[in-house]
């Protein structure tokens, strides 16, 4: 599920959009804001359906097995074990799966060659032989297929990569996060009685929803003001040597250490510096520190820092 990091990114993607606008309506960013957040769920079920469509190719590799000119005795018999998996059984029975698979309209049919590819891949993998030859059927060996399928046939191709990117614009930065919820349903789906639950974007959408749209509506608010703070703090550089990017993360960081008094500055500063490392250049996070610093400590002295807990400052 999407941590707090993950929905900063989510921000700082948004923020950077409406500052590259013509037109900057602060509400249509917000509908895309929360959009980039559901396109994580509609991705999660999209890749369950892959999933899916790859257990259920073996069907009809059986049957263009059987229509050979000269069939094998194995050709007419194929092992068709794999399609009572009991935990695509379960997802198929599943009606929050359902439901969203009709609400995201879910289908990998645009690409008809993805989910043969990737069976002819499982197939000749000794996991599914041994699979195959396995004489009893359990959930927990059903979901270790299906987590082999997952990991080292769907997420190893280079086919599917490409495919996942097509469908899913943020797949690269988003792609830990469902791998997590993939990993969260085969955990979930425990019990073949009911009660089988799929993974959940947020802990607490709730508090999640307020805290990004929080913190999009307060640093675009104050963006005049983030500015000035930091440019009082880089008259030495060039204004078109400063990352674009590392601007951002450094007016995002203001705003939550000024507004969001229960998260600690330590915590914010260290969240936007791992962003940093990872989205912008070799350099911006010593450099994004050490102007966050510097206005840090003038916001103290003038007061402007309020935390409330224990050790939030």
């Amino acid at each position: 599920m999407l941590n707090r990091r993950h929905l900063r990114v989510k921000v700082m993607q948004i923020i950077y959009a409406y500052q590259q606008a013509e037109v900057k309506d602060t509400r249509l960013f917000e509908k895309h804001l929360l959009t980039s957040v559901d396109q994580v769920f509609e991705m999660y079920i999209s890749l369950l359906t892959l999933i899916n469509d790859v257990v259920q190719y073996a069907e009809i590799d059986a049957i263009d097995r059987s229509n050979k000119h000269l069939p094998t005795e194995d050709d007419l018999n194929a092992n068709l074990k794999v399609m009572d998996n009991l935990f695509i059984k379960l997802l198929l029975d599943n009606g929050a799966y359902l439901a969203a698979k009709k609400k995201y309209r879910s289908s990998w049919n645009f690409d008809p060659e993805l989910a043969r590819s990737l069976f002819m891949t499982l197939k000749v993998s000794e996991e599914y032989k041994s699979y195959l030859n396995n004489p009893i059927q359990e959930l927990h060996t059903d979901k270790d297929l299906i987590k082999f399928i997952f990991k080292k046939v769907i997420l190893k191709s280079t086919l599917a990569q490409q495919a996942l990117e097509e469908k899913h614009l943020n797949w690269q930065v988003d792609q830990d996060v469902l791998q997590a919820m993939i990993a969260k349903t085969l955990k979930n789906f425990s019990s073949e009685t009911g009660g089988q639950k799929l993974a959940e974007v947020s802990s607490n959408w709730i508090e999640d929803r307020e805290f990004i749209l929080d913190l999009f509506q307060k640093t675009i608010a104050n963006d005049a003001i983030y500015q000035k703070l930091i440019a009082d703090k880089t008259k030495n550089w060039e204004a078109d040597r400063i990352a674009m990017l590392d601007v951002i993360l450094m007016k995002m960081a203001l705003a939550e250490m000024i507004y969001f008094t229960s998260i600690p500055v330590k915590v914010t500063i260290n969240e936007y510096l791992e962003i940093a490392k990872e989205f912008s250049t070799p350099k911006s996070n010593s450099f994004i520190n050490g102007i966050l610093d510097k206005i840090l400590s003038d916001l103290k002295a003038d007061g402007k820092i309020k935390k409330f807990g224990r050790g939030l400052m």
